[in-house]
């Protein structure tokens, strides 16, 4: 049996070989970026991938969702490696779509790309036919948690039952075959350096809020009717108040927008709507800081006589990188850039992901490749060096894919002995369903 260098060596040499077509899987992403749920080109795209590369999927998980396995010596330790499909709205990137406003402003494109690259690396080099277990190639959904009215349909329609692709694939039996997982984000990180080892993340819970008051003339009678939108407007500055309750080291975070103020400028707004996120770095915190949302969303209904419809939704929980299996990609990651060019772990991003979801029932790693400029969610994110935002990682996740599973998969059965999940899938749904509440309260 080769050796696992002999092996690694194998796969970096694949992606080399194929890079300009990786690369390109980056670019036609980048081109035609889809919001969660919708991704039904981009999915083409992989599918379209794993069909050249010979490795069967199913495809239509999740809405859109894709998984393939490539299979080694033995089904289990079972790897995957996951890359996520969507995009934000933001219309005046570069690269939006004219007619949606969708745009890759926070590098899913270049995800996409990398597990492409970890598909062709593990495929072509023959290097499965070493390793003591598989891999689960696996193209996510709705990471990014928007569009809540449109995800609210899916739901109704009984389509969907979470709002992030993960916690949905978790939900379908999609993880219950998969020992631990890997990706890698792109960041836009220091002067100098490459790599972001990652550490934890904020949760997050979402809330759709529905004013409801009276409508009469703006101008002639504004006394007969009852204003939402004021409503609106003071539910937020009670919200303001409430930030110096919450401590900075639960890097509270509560960002509400109002997505419709009223039917039109004469009238005196009868139907408001708002949408939130509560994020925090702890459920402890999340939890405390959405009963203090919810007491300043009852006063603005108070305070001018409206009704408030207040619907919570679970969203994602707070990344935790499992220390053994970074250190495998920490291992991989030296094999191709400086020491000093890699932050080490421990850094707390006050974003939130669903791979947070992931972490808290298997080992998981989440660390942040740079080769990008412009602000994340911004209008000026883009990949500005492909070859580290997607060549380096696809060849750190294929090296430690071998790493895990060769030699009798004698890595991955340590860290999977070692690892005691937070929760068990069970846990994690009955928690999830927790989060879900519907409440109407009159002012």
């Amino acid at each position: 049996m080769p050796v696992k260098a002999e092996l690694r060596k194998r796969v970096c040499k694949e992606i080399d070989r194929y890079c300009d077509e990786i690369i390109a899987v980056c670019e036609s992403a980048l081109s035609h970026p889809e919001p969660g749920f919708k991704e039904k080109r981009t999915a083409r795209l992989v599918e379209d991938k794993f069909i050249e590369l010979g490795i069967p999927y199913r495809a239509g998980l999740a809405v859109t969702g894709i998984k393939a396995i490539l299979k080694g010596k033995q089904t289990r330790p079972m790897i995957a490696v996951i890359g996520e499909l969507d995009s934000l709205v933001i219309p005046d990137h570069p690269h939006a779509d004219p007619v949606t406003g969708a745009a890759h402003a926070c590098g899913h494109n270049a995800q996409v790309a990398m597990l492409i690259g970890v598909a062709t690396a593990l495929s072509r080099s023959g290097v499965m036919s070493w390793l003591d277990g598989s891999v689960a190639l696996i193209a996510a959904p709705a990471e990014e948690y928007i569009q809540i009215e449109y995800r609210q349909s899916l739901r109704k329609q009984g389509i969907i039952e979470y709002l992030g692709g993960k916690a949905e694939l978790i939900r379908l039996g999609e993880f219950d075959d998969i020992d631990m997982a890997m990706m890698t984000h792109t960041a836009n990180l220091p002067e100098g350096k490459k790599l972001l080892m990652g550490g934890t993340s904020n949760g997050t819970i979402a809330k759709q809020v529905q004013y409801l008051g009276k409508a009469s003339h703006a101008g002639g009678s504004p006394h007969q009717g009852i204003n939402a939108l004021n409503a609106a407007t003071i539910a937020m500055a009670a919200i303001n108040t409430q930030r110096e309750t919450f401590k900075d080291a639960d890097t509270v975070r509560v960002h509400p927008i109002i997505t419709k103020g009223g039917e039109a400028v004469n009238i005196v707004p009868a139907d408001v709507r708002m949408e939130t996120f509560v994020r925090g770095k702890t459920l402890d915190a999340i939890k405390d800081a959405d009963r203090k949302v919810d007491r300043a969303l009852r006063a603005g209904a108070l305070a001018v006589g409206a009704k408030v419809k207040i619907n919570t939704l679970p969203g994602y929980l707070p990344m935790q990188n499992n220390e053994l299996l970074q250190e495998v990609y920490r291992q991989n990651a030296l094999r191709l850039l400086g020491k000093d060019e890699i932050i080490p772990a421990g850094t707390h991003g006050t974003g939130s992901t669903d791979m947070g979801d992931v972490a808290h029932i298997m080992p998981a790693v989440h660390p942040m490749i740079g080769g990008v400029s412009g602000t994340s969610h911004g209008n000026d994110y883009l990949v500005c060096d492909h070859r580290l935002a997607v060549i380096t990682p696809a060849k750190i996740m294929a090296m430690s894919v071998i790493d895990l599973l060769a030699d009798g998969a004698t890595k991955a059965k340590e860290i999977l002995e070692k690892c005691k999940p937070a929760m068990t899938k069970a846990e994690y749904i009955t928690l999830m369903n927790s989060f879900l509440k519907e409440e109407e309260w009159q002012g």
